[in-house]
């Protein structure tokens, strides 16, 4: 009502804007932020790719290994798992990126406002997700026009390839969010997130099948979470049936999902 001013009653009812609404609003801010400044755009699309073409190159060899043959190219066994890769990297950003904001002030004045804590923590993995999908779109284009990345699973096998990336990535950025909601160091979020994710991703599938690696390292791969997803993509990228390994993929992800979360939305509360 024009002219209306709100009553001290009315003042002390409102509690803040619906859960959805400060998800939002948080998660285009990140967004901005991480689009904002064109040489940080730039670095970020141009990383991937490079990784790319430098385990395509190093690598190159493997292409001739018995087993090889049927992916008609080394870039078509190793496209699939990079996306992985990338995703696991961009998820360990999810948690250095709220360091970030810790040490600089914005989480704390975040913290003065009427919102929920939680809404902090899923519009950062929220961002972080949009941003590995601008990375993902951009290292497949590059692959197809640069490398002869030819997927025989077409527009829709990539499609899925990419969205059950997305989904593993969401997961994983709960479990480094909940990293640096633990140690809340930067130095020490450095630290884990090395032991984490380099183990994992040559540990697993990605880069020669498990039939060629020693013993160990086999057992160890087919143990491995990366392992799975990286299998999945590959599969429906390369239009074979995903078999276990989507179910298991989509699962491990859920998992990590549902536990990361839990932990950094208790330890993010106790910092208050």
């Amino acid at each position: 009502m024009p002219g209306h001013r709100a009553s001290d009653g009315e003042r002390a009812r409102w509690s803040g804007s619906p859960l959805r609404t400060q998800v939002w609003v948080l998660t285009t801010r990140s967004l901005r932020a991480a689009f904002g400044d064109y040489r940080l755009v730039c670095l970020g699309l141009l990383q991937p790719v490079v990784l790319l073409v430098l385990f395509s190159q190093v690598f190159a060899g493997v292409g001739a290994l018995p087993g090889m043959v049927g992916y008609d190219g080394y870039v078509n066994y190793l496209m699939p798992a990079t996306l992985v890769n990338i995703a696991m990297i961009t998820a360990m950003g999810a948690g250095a990126g709220l360091l970030a904001e810790t040490y600089t002030g914005v989480v704390g004045r975040l913290r003065t406002l009427p919102i929920s804590p939680v809404s902090v923590l899923v519009a950062r993995t929220l961002a972080d997700t949009a941003r590995l999908a601008v990375q993902l779109v951009a290292i497949v284009v590059a692959a197809v026009l640069v490398l002869g990345f030819d997927p025989d699973g077409g527009v829709v096998g990539l499609t899925a390839a990419v969205a059950l990336t997305l989904v593993v990535g969401w997961g994983l950025s709960w479990v480094f969010v909940a990293i640096a909601t633990w140690g809340r160091d930067i130095e020490l979020m450095q630290a884990v997130s090395f032991i984490a994710v380099y183990p994992l991703m040559f540990t697993s599938s990605a880069y020669m099948p498990l039939e060629h690696m020693p013993l160990w390292v086999r057992a160890v791969a087919a143990a491995n979470p990366l392992t799975y997803a990286i299998d999945a993509t590959r599969a429906l990228a390369l239009g074979r049936s995903p078999g276990w390994a989507l179910p298991c993929a989509v699962l491990l992800a859920g998992v990590a999902a549902l536990a990361g979360s839990a932990v950094a939305a208790r330890n993010f509360r106790r910092s208050a």
